[in-house]
């Protein structure tokens, strides 16, 4: 039987003050949801890693990124982000999972086989039903949306049992896991700002996946959602398919709370702060990598040959917020690890080690006697690490705190995946338009700008001065926010929470 969450478990929506100017342009707004405790209290480093695996073995499938499957890992000490999504005509409410590693947003379908009905997660599952939408329409395999997925794979159109030539797909995944369906049409309600008000029910046609099957732990009650939410930047996108429609800008960007009550900002659309540094995409690549140059600690250049970062089959370097920890190529991991070890070698701070694990034992304050670290991109851009956002505090010996470092190495790979511990407190902007990725430190339970380009050229500027802030009902009047996904997820006794992911 499944552990029950939490009885400390509460979310609260975020709170949204008014301050700027709307120009024009599609405002949305969708609902962050996170369970998971963030510091990692309560969890061991392998169990993290084993829920990162689990994780990984969605964006495998792509030539990409491969993981040997060891161990076993306890997916009651797991967390994910997900969102709410409303489809079809009447809307109907969906909780589908956040994966900037794979590009189809897809929800269970009536008569699905495997696909669960409730979740340990507390929230109410639902099947979407195309013949109970009055919107809804069949995706053939003649039609052009259909054809843009071809390349990506994310459709496919069988020539045996497809008497309706129905555009369908199948997704694989490496634990075993999978889902098939077929590609329906039909309305994604949304949140959206305009003027001074909140109006809610504008609504885009997009294409998403009906799944009629599934197996593995996509069908296990106690870690369920309704389905995935792909934030790729491949055809069949939302991203993609409402930005070629002329309705929303051809980027998104989070900022994701670093503290125990977790939650954060998503937003359609490019955050925009004095102090984003970008780097290029990697071109033709499926994921969001990134040209890793070099890695400082306390400035000084680690010996790491830069083509350990390099591009490859089984090599480069990923950002991915559906990971918890940070994972660094193999041959760069000793280097790291000795660096980080040197430059605290002439403080109290002692070294050792935990289960495989790097680790310190130390009663100091860790911004004290830790270094930063700097991971030095093309382009001049480089993300600034603070010990807090390198290191996972495990537990306590005789009054000292053992402190791990949660960049994990990847016995035989050349990957390096940046992954929640990285991306904490910082704004992570991903402009697909202009194929680069910017960041900057920030403190995400404070406001945010946000800058937006449409397809069919309208730009908006926005300016709100209190988003983030707790303190007034979702529903207050708004002047002019554009574009914001956001929502603030209270954990209390989170070293008591119970939950999972299906990454």
């Amino acid at each position: 039987m499944p552990a029950p969450i939490a009885a400390g478990f509460w979310i609260s929506l975020a709170l949204i003050f008014p301050a700027a100017v709307v120009v024009c342009g599609f405002p949305a707004a969708l609902t962050l949801e996170r369970a998971f405790p963030r510091t990692g209290h309560g969890l061991a480093l392998n169990q993290l890693k084993e829920r990162d695996r689990v994780r990984h073995r969605r964006i495998l499938q792509s030539g990409v990124v491969d993981f040997p499957v060891e161990g076993t890992y306890d997916p009651y000490l797991v967390g994910l982000y997900f969102t709410s999504v409303q489809l079809g005509t009447p809307p109907q409410e969906f909780y589908v999972q956040i994966d900037s590693g794979s590009d189809v947003l897809w929800v269970g379908c009536n008569s699905c086989s495997g696909c669960p009905t409730s979740s340990g997660l507390k929230i109410s599952l639902n099947l979407f039903n195309p013949s109970g939408s009055s919107t809804a329409s069949l995706v053939s395999c003649s039609d052009q949306r259909c054809t843009v997925g071809f390349q990506s794979s994310d459709s496919v159109c069988p020539t045996q049992n497809n008497p309706n030539n129905q555009c369908s797909y199948t997704f694989q995944y490496g634990d075993g896991s999978g889902t098939s369906g077929y590609y329906v049409s039909d309305l994604m309600h949304l949140n959206t700002v305009v003027g001074s008000s909140l109006v809610s029910n504008s609504s885009a046609t997009v294409v998403f996946g009906c799944s009629m099957a599934a197996t593995g732990d996509l069908t296990k009650t106690d870690r369920a959602v309704d389905g995935i939410f792909g934030f790729g930047q491949q055809g069949l996108s939302i991203v993609s398919q409402l930005y070629s429609q002329g309705v929303a800008p051809n980027a998104f960007s989070h900022c994701l709370i670093g503290s125990n009550n977790g939650g954060g900002i998503l937003v359609l659309g490019e955050i925009v702060e004095p102090n984003i540094v970008y780097t290029p995409l990697v071109q033709s690549q499926p994921h969001y990598n990134l040209n890793l140059e070099s890695i400082s600690v306390n400035g000084q250049t680690l010996s790491i040959d830069s083509s350990v970062f390099a591009t490859s089959s089984n090599g480069g370097t990923i950002v991915d917020s559906g990971t918890t920890l940070a994972y660094i190529a193999e041959e760069a991991y000793a280097p790291f690890v000795s660096g980080i070890t040197s430059a605290v070698s002439q403080s109290s701070v002692r070294s050792i080690p935990s289960n495989g694990n790097q680790c310190y034992l130390t009663t100091s304050n860790i911004s004290e006697v830790f270094p930063t670290v700097s991971l030095n991109f093309a382009g001049g851009a480089s993300m600034l690490l603070y010990p807090e956002d390198y290191l996972l505090q495990q537990n306590s010996i005789a009054g000292a705190a053992v402190w791990c470092i949660g960049f994990q190495q990847i016995e035989g790979q050349g990957i390096t995946i940046l992954g929640d511990l990285f991306l904490q407190n910082k704004i992570i902007v991903y402009d697909l338009t202009g194929q680069r990725i910017g960041w900057t430190n920030y403190d995400c339970s404070l406001a945010v700008n946000v800058s937006a380009s449409t397809a069919n050229g309208k730009s908006t500027y926005v300016n709100p001065t209190q988003i983030g802030q707790n303190s007034s009902s979702r529903n207050t009047p708004l002047n002019s926010i554009l574009l914001i996904i956001i929502v603030t997820l209270f954990l209390s006794n989170v070293s008591a929470l119970r939950s999972f992911s299906l990454l």
